[in-house]
């Protein structure tokens, strides 16, 4: 058996209110409120539960994101590291008639010491469980009172030192650094915005994502998953190139690059106990069907998972229904 820790720098109290028609500068009546523990490593680990692999995720939290934690039900999932001060509030607003809205709020800065007990404990969770992965998701903070990032490459060589493969799922210049230290990091999750944005690619087909993914896997990086929303999900890895689609309705985005992320790690082990690409991106692709077809921003059950047959070698002249375009025209290569 294997095992996966998730490691969520910026954890968050997700506030997910439903309502009747959403009218902008107005008072809206809430006709269905929930309140979850969240933050991206908390959904990728909450999703790997409902399979047979052993799943820890390490998390530092302010006070009253700590009472949430304290939940029987996330006890022995959630390795907590106490911070000072307050966890971050993300609020998503579900709508029928204007989808989901989301307001999530910055990153809190954390303490150099913080950061460092959350590196110690990520490196004695990978020893406790056998971890064959470690997972960094999610938005980066910076050092309280510095200037720049937490220090992301010491907890990715950590893991390295103790056996485990790194799968990055972040974005900005956190994404670049990682794509700049491609010697530390085994698998990249962009999604397709991130990927155009990372590449100065436009993303209008199939094949566009496949060529921008070839660039990411040329420049060093083993897997690289594209998580496409309605357009399903792509795998590049040195076997070959998969595509795979699941149709969904649509009730609640968020937290489904989050499931697919779990689904992807739980397919690609194999029962050979090698990696199974062309049922790692099916998986993913099912896993991030059925969480949009959810009102929660976690997902709970698999009971009506669909999991479709993954096509290699796809036909890249496929146009996207969700195209993306990078934000300037200056190409970032990595």
């Amino acid at each position: 058996m294997s095992g996966i820790v998730t490691v969520t720098p910026a954890a968050a109290i997700d506030q997910t209110y439903r309502v009747d028609g959403l009218r902008l500068g107005d008072v809206n009546r809430a006709v269905g409120v929930s309140t979850e523990l969240s933050g991206k490593g908390v959904n990728v680990a909450r999703a790997v539960t409902l399979s047979r692999l052993l799943v820890r995720a390490v998390v530092p939290m302010g006070a009253d994101g700590r009472i949430l934690a304290d939940d029987p039900a996330l006890r022995t999932l959630l390795a907590v590291v106490p911070t000072d001060g307050r966890t971050r509030v993300n609020t998503t607003i579900l709508d029928a008639a204007t989808g989901t809205t989301k307001v999530n709020e910055p990153a809190i800065p954390l303490r150099a010491e913080d950061w460092a007990a959350v590196v110690a404990t990520a490196g004695a969770e990978i020893d406790r469980i056998g971890a064959d992965w470690l997972v960094l998701s999610g938005t980066i903070p910076t050092v309280q009172g510095g200037t720049g990032l937490v220090d992301i490459l010491q907890l990715l060589r950590q893991a390295g030192d103790r056996g485990a493969r790194v799968a990055v799922d972040t974005a900005g210049a956190a994404l670049e650094t990682a794509v700049a230290n491609l010697d530390l990091v085994h698998l990249l999750k962009p999604n397709a915005h991130e990927l155009a944005e990372l590449t100065g690619r436009e993303l209008l087909t199939i094949g566009d994502v496949a060529s921008a993914a070839d660039e990411l896997h040329r420049a060093g990086c083993d897997l690289v998953y594209v998580s496409m929303g309605a357009d399903g999900a792509l795998l590049r890895t040195a076997a070959g190139l998969w595509h795979a689609h699941v149709a969904a309705t649509v009730v609640n985005t968020a937290g489904a690059g989050d499931a697919s992320l779990a689904g992807f790690l739980v397919g690609l082990h194999g029962e050979d106990g090698r990696d199974d690409p062309a049922a790692a991106v099916a998986s993913a692709a099912a896993w991030g069907a059925l969480a949009v077809s959810s009102a929660t921003t976690i997902l709970t059950s698999l009971e009506a998972l669909t999991t479709p047959v993954a096509v290699q070698d796809p036909d890249p002249t496929t146009p996207l229904s969700e195209p993306a375009t990078p934000p300037h025209d200056e190409a970032t290569t990595p």
